[in-house]
């Protein structure tokens, strides 16, 4: 029976209707087609680096479109709930270190044995598949930075996989004359991710072809490890505040807000302190809306 058919008939004094003879409203079930599911992307590669540390390779899903140095969410089905038997997605930020020209995703990560994700994520294998939300966001970008002529990639720990991102992007080196890459971990172990990034994109051809022959002279890496005896020891905060840095870097006058432009990736102890050191240089703070000398990833917590 129409609508205005029931208001009318009421309005004339035509007996009330009963509930049954109304039109139900009953809300259609949702097409699957049409439900917002994460993405998924099947494990292409894993290696192990050190019993704390693994990296891994996936499909890119074609979806996703992403600016060198974002994160996007990642993760795994969760356990059935015991009450209500579903499952939910476990999801964690993580740093796309593959840059964003690449077929492939790239991830670096930490083991945490009782972690909710990484104690599983940690035995994927090549096939296995993972979640993934194709919405990557993220302030480690070129964007966020006004222009300058030298760029520092600050990192600790898995804080460096932004910049594996960043150092194989084509306007790194258009940008910026100089390119200083610090990665400092309590272990010389815990650097040979990087260490065999920066080797490998050196001699790396088609990276040759597409940024030009001699780009990679432009990038600078600079390890410390804060433990165990190494070529570099010491925090790159300490080795920043007594010049360390750059007497070895042969940069005169410290860090300036007209030259300099810099990322700060770590754990948020670091970041604080990479902040006050930067500021006391007279570097600002800046974001996608408003660029500026500096810009730190406050998403990243290993």
């Amino acid at each position: 029976m129409p609508e205005d058919h029931i208001q009318h008939s009421l309005a004339a004094g035509a007996p009330r209707p009963d509930i049954a003879d109304l039109p139900r409203l009953v809300a259609p079930a949702p097409d699957p087609a049409t439900i917002d599911w994460p993405d998924t992307a099947t494990v292409t590669h894993v290696a192990h680096w050190t019993d704390r540390l693994f990296s891994f390779r996936t499909t890119r899903p074609r979806s996703l479109r992403f600016r060198s140095g974002e994160f996007v969410m990642i993760g795994l089905m969760g356990d059935p709930d015991p009450q209500s038997g579903k499952r939910r997605p476990l999801l964690r930020a993580y740093s796309i270190a593959s840059p964003a020209w690449d077929d492939e995703l790239e991830f670096y990560s930490i083991k945490v044995q009782d972690g909710p994700l990484t104690s599983r994520l940690q035995h994927i294998r090549p096939g296995d598949e993972i979640i993934l939300k194709p919405k990557p966001v993220g302030t480690l970008v070129h964007d966020a930075l006004l222009p300058g002529k030298r760029l520092w990639f600050f990192a600790t720990g898995t804080g460096i996989a932004p910049y594996a991102s960043l150092i194989r992007e084509p306007q790194t080196y258009a940008d910026y004359d100089r390119i200083i890459l610090t990665h400092t971990c309590r272990e010389v172990a815990e650097l040979e991710y990087g260490r065999r990034l920066v080797e490998d994109l050196r001699r790396d051809e088609v990276l040759a072809e597409l940024m030009g022959e001699g780009f990679a002279d432009k990038l600078v890496y600079y390890p410390t490890t804060t433990r165990e005896e190494s070529g570099r020891m010491g925090r790159i905060t300490t080795l920043l505040e007594d010049g360390t840095v750059f007497g070895d870097l042969g940069i005169e006058g410290g860090l300036s807000p007209d030259t300099d432009r810099a990322m700060v990736c770590g754990s948020l102890p670091f970041n604080v302190d990479m902040k006050a050191i930067l500021e006391g240089h007279g570097l600002r703070e800046g974001a996608n809306s408003e660029p500026a000398e500096y810009v730190v990833e406050k998403a990243f917590v290993g």
